[in-house]
């Protein structure tokens, strides 16, 4: 069975001495990267981590989390993100479907557990620990089977979270077709600004294969990003909208900044035209828009430059091929996608790829059209599911917690448009007879906070004398 971390020792052997990442005033060459996730394994090995089993990471983004990261993969155990941001209750809601056997983190709501610290190589000055979930449980007999590397969560085909399974196998095919439009080299350096929680498997892999320079930017926003502009001269940006329009907002960023980039790549939502008209009046060229489905990968990446298509994620990459189905009249319908690099399996229920795609094919849930010149352009979700800033949210979730609420009888969670974070999760709820007085948005928003990540908490609550329900008696999404 293939491993991603023995693929890129094999690949960067050129570049050995030159730095892989840099946070802030810190540094680390790739030799140096390699032989701490080499150390980091052993201690792994030592506490009984083994292959298939599944370990968490509770950590901010940083050097040690890449090398956390490449240790756990050295050992062919899988990884398991759990964002940073995420409630003590969403937490043990996750190591419990993933049946998480160990847990990695360096500071949080975890401390008090019987706990061992874990050795990371001196010069690196971030202290983590482990914990042994010893009940954990067995998955099913196949999961052992795909050479797992990840478990993602996504909202899968039916709009619930489910565990999406990527081997190594898939990894390595993804790395590469994705390369086929970003073409990263040993030359390149990367301002990275994004959340490795959601955003880990295609970019950072793909740059360490190709022995790339990463600048970590992500913390004390929008300081480090300037920070990182000025300092390293980046050829190569991976960012979201809202960093765009930040970047062609601010007078202190200049053209000159930004002169050696050949590439700045839009993620994690659709890019809005006005951001996109900004940035190219300010710097003279085009955002690359690229549309990523944590099932299938990065299929595409609009690399055309051309204004005429700076709404579409451009065409579909070799290795991929893509169709519309059941179109209307404009020629818009779901967008479906095969090819290589696909996930093996849901967790959580668990169902395999075979039963999930149809003949080879995967719906993503996005509507879409392609024009002729086979250009793709997104034009909807057809799944209920919100992406507030590539971050996913599932209504129903949230709803759970809202009616745990003593003063709240139901809601329903939903997406309002939003130039920069593409989705803005709001709610609107109905209060128990009586207690119309008594509601007060400030304690409502206190109690979401102590259940939910803050960027699941509905960003404005409405009162409704009732909600609209379907036929069946279910709650009406649509509109």
């Amino acid at each position: 069975m293939k491993n991603i971390v023995s693929v890129i020792e094999s690949e960067i052997k050129g570049c050995v001495g030159k730095s892989a990442f840099v946070d802030g005033k810190r540094s680390i060459t790739y030799a140096d990267l390699l032989a701490s996730a080499g150390q980091v394994s052993d201690e792994l090995k030592k506490n009984s981590v083994k292959r298939g089993m599944r370990v968490a990471l509770l950590c901010e983004d940083s050097i040690e989390y890449v090398i956390l990261c490449l240790a756990v993969l050295r050992l062919s155990a899988v990884i398991v993100p759990v964002p940073f941001i995420s409630s003590r209750e969403e937490i043990d809601s996750i190591l419990k479907e993933v049946k998480v056997n160990f847990l990695i983190f360096e500071k949080g709501p975890y401390v008090f557990l019987k706990v061992k610290r874990l050795k990371i190589k001196p010069g690196l000055n971030k202290e983590f620990f482990i914990f042994s979930r010893a009940s954990a449980g067995n998955p099913p007999r196949e999961f052992f089977n795909l050479n797992p590397a990840f478990i993602r969560f996504s909202s899968g085909t039916t709009g619930a979270r489910k565990g999406v399974i990527i081997s190594h196998e898939a990894i390595i095919q993804r790395t590469g077709a994705a390369d086929k439009g970003l073409r990263v080299t040993r030359d390149d350096t990367i301002l990275w600004v994004l959340s490795m929680s959601f955003h880990f498997v295609v970019t950072i892999l793909l740059f360490l294969r190709r022995g790339a320079t990463v600048i970590l930017a992500g913390y004390s926003f929008p300081e480090s990003l300037l920070t990182a502009l000025k300092e390293h001269k980046p050829s190569f940006i991976y960012a979201s909208p809202l960093h765009y329009h930040l970047l062609s907002r601010l007078e202190t960023v200049t053209c000159e900044e930004l002169s050696s980039v050949r590439i700045a790549v839009s993620t994690t939502v659709e890019l809005p035209l006005v951001i996109a008209k900004m940035f190219r009046a300010k710097f003279g060229f085009e955002l690359s828009q690229a549309y990523g489905i944590i099932e299938v990968g990065l299929p595409f990446i609009n690399m055309s430059g051309a204004v005429s298509k700076r709404c579409s994620v451009g065409k579909i990459l070799p290795g991929y091929q893509v169709k519309i189905i059941n179109q209307d009249s404009s020629r818009s319908g779901e967008i479906c996608l095969k090819g290589q690099g696909f996930f093996s399996a849901y967790f959580s229920p668990w169902k395999s790829a075979q039963e999930v795609l149809c003949r080879g094919w995967f719906n993503t849930g996005d509507i879409g059209k392609i024009d002729n010149d086979g250009f793709l352009f997104i034009l909807g979700r057809a799944k209920n599911v919100i992406n507030f800033n590539g971050m996913k949210i599932f209504p129903s979730e949230v709803e759970l917690v809202l009616k745990r609420y003593p003063l709240i009888q139901e809601s329903k969670v939903y997406a309002v448009s939003h130039p920069e974070y593409g989705d803005l999760p709001m709610a609107d709820i109905v209060l128990r007879k009586g207690q119309e007085n008594s509601f007060d948005e400030q304690s409502l928003r206190a109690f979401c906070y102590r259940h939910l990540a803050k960027y699941k908490v509905p960003k404005g609550f409405r009162c409704v004398e009732r909600l609209e329900q379907t036929a069946s008696g279910k709650l009406r999404r649509a509109g």
